[in-house]
């Protein structure tokens, strides 16, 4: 089995997805290589094979300064084709499935998306991945070649780093075709733990904006004074987050109400993510919601409405005012980790 990993990097910096891929790849067996694309991008070279990687292909080009996909393709593609690897992994992250898709149509392949298992069959690997918003799961296989397949972040382990471990570095050149396209700058998203990379995410909903206890300032609208009430509420929901480490979520409800930014949603339509603690405070648990972090390792429901949905998904749930039980909780945090 001849497999590459695609590394997604931005700025010299890998996301972590890449490393389970590798993992994911040594899991099958076989020699596994991956591919480095980018100026600079020779640096992240050390840390491919600390993870696990047998080889690095290096398209280390001033032309790929910058991620834009048809130049990625172009020189992917190329590479692809004239090495014929059996299989081509990429993280299931936003330039992971762009390009995913791109490369695949270059190669007149198909691929198998945010896959959650695998195993070989022959030479074929066979990927188990969730389908109908996560309510079951499939098993698929692709019959062309190369098999092309994105993987869920954490759905796999990150492999243990071997300091100082080598392989062969193999230097290629890059053609990324024309130009059609240039990135004029960056804008920083949002601060704090990244959804997508988090071991704990915790998450609001509409709920958070039905505190009794708060009165809006004068002169707000309604619409004005339930936003005001919502922020007052993520407030909590941030400093708990803060305690733990954590990232924070939304339901799409927030994110709709403009209680939060879109970034922060989970779900069908946001983030698909797998921690290993999931904390959902004021969320009734739509089946879309629950689409996006149903493979949570544990999953804490706070709601004050004991028939709501979201208890069925959680493995603890508590019944109440969540205004009194998250700076509660966040306390009893703060004692036991010693903040």
């Amino acid at each position: 089995m001849k497999t590459w990993v695609y590394i997604d990097h931005f700025k010299g910096e890998a996301v972590a997805a890449s490393w389970e891929a590798i993992g994911a790849a040594k899991a099958l067996g076989g020699d596994v290589t991956a591919v480095l694309l980018g100026a600079g991008a020779e640096a992240l070279a050390n840390a491919a094979f600390e993870y696990g990687a047998d080889e690095v292909v290096l398209g280390d080009d001033s032309a790929l300064a910058d991620f834009r996909v048809e130049n990625y393709a172009t020189a992917l593609s190329a590479l692809v084709s004239n090495a014929t690897p059996n299989l081509l992994l990429f993280p299931t992250t936003s330039r992971g499935r762009e390009l995913a898709g791109m490369v695949a149509i270059d190669l007149n392949t198909g691929v198998l998306v945010d896959v959650v298992a695998m195993e070989l069959d022959g030479e074929k690997v066979v990927a188990t991945r969730p389908i109908y918003a996560g309510k079951l799961l499939e098993k698929t296989v692709c019959n062309a070649s190369p098999q092309i397949v994105t993987l869920r972040g954490r759905a796999f382990a990150k492999p243990e780093a071997t300091a100082g471990a080598t392989g062969t570095i193999t230097k290629v050149d890059v053609n990324a075709g024309d130009e059609k396209s240039t990135v004029e700058g960056y804008a920083e998203a949002g601060g704090g733990v990244s959804l997508t990379d988090a071991g704990v995410i915790v998450s609001g909903g509409r709920g958070v904006s039905n505190n009794p206890n708060l009165t809006a300032p004068d002169g707000m609208s309604d619409e004005e004074a339930e936003v005001w009430r919502a922020q007052q509420g993520f407030a909590l929901i941030t400093d708990l987050a803060s305690t733990l480490g954590a990232a924070v979520g939304a339901s799409r409800a927030a994110v709709d109400a403009n209680y939060i930014p879109y970034a922060n949603q989970v779900g069908q339509t946001g983030k698909v993510v797998s921690p290993d603690l999931y904390i959902a405070n004021g969320i009734s648990g739509a089946i879309q919601h629950i689409a996006g972090m149903r493979n949570s390792k544990v999953i804490v429901a706070i709601n004050k409405d004991a028939d709501a949905p979201i208890f069925k998904s959680a493995r603890y749930g508590v019944v109440g005012d969540l205004f009194e039980i998250v700076p509660a909780l966040n306390e009893a945090m703060k004692a036991k980790l010693g903040k």
